[in-house]
């Protein structure tokens, strides 16, 4: 074996000398074979050299033997191995660190697909929650009916009209009337709209918005962004004002029983400034087990403000990081985020 892997160094000193390419790098796979990469690939870079389903599933990577982060540079010489999972999917940060062609084509079409089948599947929800006020579902359409509206609108098929309504780019109440022959306006409007309820899970056509950072336990209002989706916000959120300028793409919306993941939460402490306080309301907010993901300090005078980002579960946790900072001597206030 060690005579072996002798012969691949001398057979990669060789190449290396003969190919006198500056701008590339050679590493070794597991298997002892080469390969050419730009100079400045990473480990996902490596992963969708030898295969895009590698390059689709990869969770970890090590070289020599050492797991490393994923965006890890690689150098010569360097022995890379994959660690991939059933399951596991592109991460859309990959397309910031990557540097081959054939890794971020391959991520950014995945994830093209990907967020297209997820809209789809939010197109078809949104219009059944629409159609329920008619006595009707997806299911019991008369099939001409959605063929006449699809002629209409010149759409190929039932799929490119469920995503361009999950996409935000068709109004999902506007399509339920014209599905269900609803003429009076007035009639559709008085119907109650039962809520599209939220899991978490949704993908990437339900976002939430960065202004007012809703979390499970909050209350909610869904506004339909052409090309993104839906937008959840808080209902307290001081962008609604403008927002309801458009009544017709707010969409009623609310927590499943079982939401699921972690959520951006942004909360604003006001303290005196004292040498240590940032480090202790730090500390603090990792004692509850809940990460900060960014943290901003503005100073005025002998007054600071802390904003931190947080990834927490639902409003309990975050209740339970509040209170930890207001024993915090010298901390004024704590206040979250509301646009």
């Amino acid at each position: 074996m060690e005579m072996e892997r002798a012969a691949n160094s001398e057979e990669f000193l060789e190449t290396v000398k003969a190919d006198l390419f500056p701008d590339k790098v050679y590493v070794f796979t597991p298997k002892g074979d080469i390969m050419r990469l730009p100079r400045g690939s990473t480990a996902v870079d490596f992963a969708y050299a030898v295969h895009t389903d590698v390059g689709n599933r990869c969770v970890a990577a090590k070289i020599d033997r050492r797991l490393v982060p994923l965006k890890t540079m690689l150098h010569n010489g360097e022995t890379v191995e994959i660690v991939t999972a059933r399951g596991a999917r592109p991460n859309p940060n990959w397309v910031n660190f990557v540097s081959t062609a054939k890794a971020r084509n391959a991520i950014r079409g995945y994830l093209k697909n990907l967020k297209r089948d997820e809209a789809q599947e939010l197109g078809r929800r949104l219009l059944n929650q629409e159609l329920m006020p008619y006595s009707l579902s997806l299911r019991k359409l008369p099939k001409a009916r959605l063929e006449g509206l699809r002629a209409e609108l010149k759409l190929k098929d039932d799929e490119a009209l469920f995503e361009q309504v999950g996409l935000g780019e068709r109004l999902a109440p506007v399509i339920a009337g014209m599905l269900a022959q609803q003429t009076d306006e007035t009639e559709s409007q008085a119907t109650p709209r039962k809520p599209l309820e939220i899991a978490g899970t949704e993908g990437m056509v339900v976002n939430y918005a960065r202004c007012c950072y809703p979390i499970p336990g909050d209350e909610i209002i869904g506004f339909m962004s052409s090309g993104r989706g839906i937008v959840i916000h808080r209902d307290n959120c001081r962008n609604l004002a403008e927002y309801r300028k458009q009544p017709a793409k707010w969409i009623p919306v609310n927590w499943t029983r079982a939401v699921k993941g972690v959520f951006d939460s942004e909360i604003q402490v006001r303290t005196l400034d004292r040498v240590g306080l940032l480090a202790e309301v730090a500390g603090r907010i990792s004692a509850t087990h809940t990460n900060i993901e960014h943290v901003r300090v503005d100073t005025e005078g002998d007054a600071s403000a802390l904003t931190f980002r947080l990834k927490v579960r639902d409003r309990r946790q975050l209740a339970q990081v509040v209170r930890s900072i207001r024993s915090i001597p010298g901390v004024v206030r704590v206040s979250r985020s509301t646009g």
